[in-house]
């Protein structure tokens, strides 16, 4: 047993990224409400069943013409045209539009046959059933023609996008009352160590409040998938064993904090010397976080995080968040980079690469970060003002102000 505690192998970053997602299974579709499809991810490709728009649509209030009879007009002469009808926003014109007349239309309505100009209101003066237009207009001007946004058979949306608004749009446009969206993966939460309290417990001495389960289970709902927030375990290795059977095959997987260390009360070490599952990874080249565990049992991934606050988010945002996007369809699962200047020095180095929580600010097209106050794995008020990872590289270094870094936006 102390063998497993003492002599890890250890992974890179990318490595253990690597072994996660091999076990990451796409979820199934299920079929929502558009209404209800908001922040969920595509699960079938979107093409568009007929142009946009699928009439010519007049681009402004104004009359429909022939272009052909405003050769002579101009601010100081005026065009006589008779006027036919008027066609408002949603109704079809009645006639066809000829040589001599115009049709009083608004912006949005469909354009008569025959027309293939539309007048500006302004440019015109009218009376009775006659209008006097005063500008010469070229063929198509403030016509919009069909399939100009959209063709039909284009395509439009493909799974594993997130819908949003412009997403919604797109969909009710082209009639989609429901949709195809992938499965919101299931997630239970443990926290292990009998030093913590109930959220609602007094503070009693030596104990602390269970604030993990609560902020992986954030992290979990912004990933898109169910979190489910359980009992916290107690440092007993047959408790922490029986809870995780029990719920296992309820849930797409499971997150832990707390229990990785090398102590003597580090239940999941426990566990993971004498489970019958398969372990991908014990130890990770990076500060902080490197005892971060994950295994296969019954084929679902057991995320083991460390129990420090600092510490479990950065592995939640290297480890599970890529696992959970990658299950719901998303194109690039783990996130990629973007390069910016570090504002202030920071000199802690390490033998491993860290990943700072840090705060991005754009100035001048130009991305500077710092980092989001004191950077120790068991500090946790941090964490509410962080928007990305910085990462240092190994080494005594560490890294100086000005210097060019590597930054990890864990808000995308």
């Amino acid at each position: 047993m102390s063998g497993f505690r003492f002599q890890r192998k250890l992974v890179q970053v990318e490595e253990a990224q690597q072994a996660v997602l091999r076990y990451a299974r796409l979820q199934a579709a299920e079929r929502v409400p558009l209404a209800e499809s908001f922040g969920r991810r595509l699960a079938e490709p979107v093409a568009a069943s007929h142009p946009v728009p699928h009439f010519r649509r007049s681009g402004v209030d104004g009359y429909a013409v022939y272009a052909a009879d405003s050769v002579d007009a101009s601010p100081d002469r005026s065009v006589s045209l008779q006027v036919t009808e008027m066609i408002p926003a949603g109704s079809m014109p009645s006639q066809r539009v000829e040589r001599g007349q115009a049709a009083r239309i608004m912006t949005g309505a469909a354009v008569p046959d025959g027309a293939d100009a539309v007048i500006m209101l302004e440019m015109t003066e009218s009376s009775d059933d006659e209008v006097r237009i005063r500008k010469r207009m070229s063929a198509g001007e403030n016509i919009t023609p069909i399939g100009q946004e959209v063709l039909e058979g284009e395509p439009l949306l493909q799974p594993g996008r997130t819908l949003g608004a412009g997403e919604a749009a797109v969909l009710a446009t082209f009639g989609y009352e429901h949709v195809n969206v992938y499965r919101k993966p299931r997630v239970a939460i443990f926290s292990t160590g009998s030093e913590l309290l109930e959220v609602g417990s007094q503070l009693q001495p030596s104990k602390i409040r269970n604030s993990n389960s609560y902020m992986i289970a954030s992290l979990v709902h912004n990933a898109g998938a169910v979190p489910l927030i359980m009992p916290i375990l107690p440092d007993e290795p047959e408790q922490v064993e029986q809870a995780l059977l029990d719920v296992l095959e309820e849930v797409d997987c499971i997150v832990t904090t707390g229990g990785v260390s090398v102590g003597d009360k580090d239940v999941l070490v426990d566990l993971f010397e004498r489970w019958d599952g398969l372990l991908l990874f014990n130890k990770v080249a990076m500060r902080p976080g490197s005892p971060t565990s994950v295994g296969v049992w019954r084929d679902k991934l057991i995320f083991a995080l460390s129990g420090n606050p600092g510490a479990s988010f950065v592995g939640f945002q290297l480890f599970v968040r890529p696992f959970l996007r990658s299950a719901m369809g998303h194109p690039r699962a783990i996130a990629s980079p973007i390069s910016g200047f570090i504002g202030t020095d920071y000199s802690k180095g390490s033998a491993y690469p860290r990943y700072v929580r840090g705060v991005m600010k754009f100035d001048n097209g130009q991305v500077n970060v710092k980092p989001a106050g004191e950077d120790k794995s068991s500090i946790m008020v941090s964490i509410k003002d962080a928007d990305c990872l910085i990462y240092i590289p190994a080494g005594g270094r560490g890294a100086a102000a000005g210097d060019q870094v590597r930054i990890f936006p864990i808000n995308d």
